[in-house]
């Protein structure tokens, strides 16, 4: 038989970065918040002797727009605490042609262009952020298994795997790509398979790093090595998608035949390049919400969209989407209105699904472009990243709306204004 808890102010379903970000962002309104997740959870004390050389295979880059709302939760000093990968460069060049395009944080007055950060440390910190809050409450082990459709009031009635019912006047998607919560609201969503799986482990290179993050687009698709940290200018974190046949011939090769595969890829740059992980590829599929909102009910991060990791935007995109919707709510908590309120849901829609859409056609330009494509498409794409280096303000502008540190961002996400 089941069990009638206590109603929540507001359900997130899906403990991962994304939705840890939005519990800690909501949590200085007062309102009372469950945490669904069906994993596990790592606590940051595990994280606390991690090894120098052993790295999460999953890494993010983070803009700085995002180190900035983690920086807002109280986050980013324990990320920095335990590791994080500044980096100041990035070379992208045109593995089929000769054109290249080199990015510095020198030109645009900045420290570094954005962070690498492992995904378990990033988790593990917004944790840790989330516990010291008494008002927030996590049960692991659980997930969605039913959903009503709203009451009267616009709340939702939520019954979990383990049998026991829950109502509440909002219920947030933050439980990723294959989200539940969506599936269960009957929202749909347009996605399409990309043809590529992306290999995923850590390298150790011959020849610095430099703090650079290293992309080139090769023949199969793009490959990126992606500094692990400052400390060990050597580590590397690999993200190469590929088509699947050449993926699986990849991974049937040795340790020492994929490094000098990767060697090979990257055009020795960085001299010789060694596999010292396990090497994990990953299914890559875009998806989009047809809505990210309904009655006591909205959708963040990957349970709205995924798109290619080919410039690294996934948890950017997620990252925003927290800020936009804590905005959104707190204003309307603080104004007296229903949370669940779809007049007040849809403000967080018009903010976030345009902007999100807007990125996933850009990316998937660019994936088409720097395919397999024919030699005078070759030699006017190469003319075009040559063309684009020499133009240093609009390659800056480019860079700094990657960066995160200008567009149209929610005011969790904005920098401090600068006082001379």
């Amino acid at each position: 038989m089941s069990e009638t808890k206590v109603s929540f102010d507001l359900v997130i379903s899906g403990a991962g970065m994304v939705g840890l970000a939005l519990a800690a962002a909501l949590a200085p309104t007062g309102l009372r918040i469950l945490l669904l997740e069906q994993q596990a959870l790592e606590q940051s004390s595990a994280l606390d002797a991690l090894p120098s050389d052993r790295f999460d295979v999953r890494v993010s880059a983070l803009t700085k727009a995002s180190s900035q709302l983690l920086d807002f939760l109280g986050a980013w000093s324990v990320i920095e605490g335990l590791r994080a990968a500044a980096y100041t460069d990035m070379h992208v060049w045109d593995g089929m042609g000769r054109g290249e395009i080199h990015f510095s944080a020198d030109e645009l007055h900045e420290p570094c262009l954005g962070h690498i950060v492992e995904n378990r440390i990033i988790h593990a910190a917004l944790l840790q952020v989330v516990q010291q809050y008494a008002q927030i409450e996590i049960i692991q082990g659980v997930g969605l298994s039913a959903l009503s459709a709203p009451d009267a009031a616009g709340g939702r009635q939520i019954t979990l795997t383990n049998n026991d019912v829950i109502h509440t006047p909002l219920l947030i998607g933050a439980d990723g790509a294959l989200s539940k919560t969506r599936q269960l609201s009957g929202i749909g969503a347009t996605e399409w398979d990309y043809g590529h799986h992306a290999l995923v482990t850590t390298l150790i290179s011959e020849q610095s790093h430099q703090n650079t993050c290293w992309q080139v687009f090769t023949e199969d698709g793009p490959l990126a090595l992606l500094p692990l940290a400052s400390s060990s200018p050597h580590y590397l974190s690999l993200v190469w998608s590929t088509s699947p046949t050449h993926a699986r011939s990849l991974q049937a090769l040795s340790a020492e035949a994929l490094g000098q595969a990767i060697t090979q890829a990257v055009g020795q740059r960085l001299g010789d390049i060694r596999v010292v992980d396990q090497v994990t590829a990953l299914n890559l599929r875009q998806r989009h919400a047809h809505q990210y909102v309904d009655t006591g009910l909205a959708l963040i991060g990957d349970a709205a969209h995924t798109i290619h990791p080919l410039a690294g935007q996934g948890v950017n995109l997620g990252f925003l989407d927290v800020a936009s919707l804590a905005d959104v709510l707190t204003q309307a908590h603080q104004a007296g209105e229903s949370l669940s309120s779809l007049t007040v849901l849809r403000r967080f829609q018009r903010q976030r699904r345009a902007e999100n859409i807007k990125m996933a056609a850009t990316m998937e330009v660019f994936r088409r472009l720097f395919g397999h494509r024919p030699a005078p498409i070759r030699l006017l794409r190469s003319l075009g990243m040559k063309g684009l280096d020499q133009l240093a303000p609009v390659k800056n502008h480019l860079v700094a709306m990657a960066m995160g540190t200008k567009g149209n961002l929610p005011p969790l996400c904005r920098a401090p204004v600068r006082v001379f």
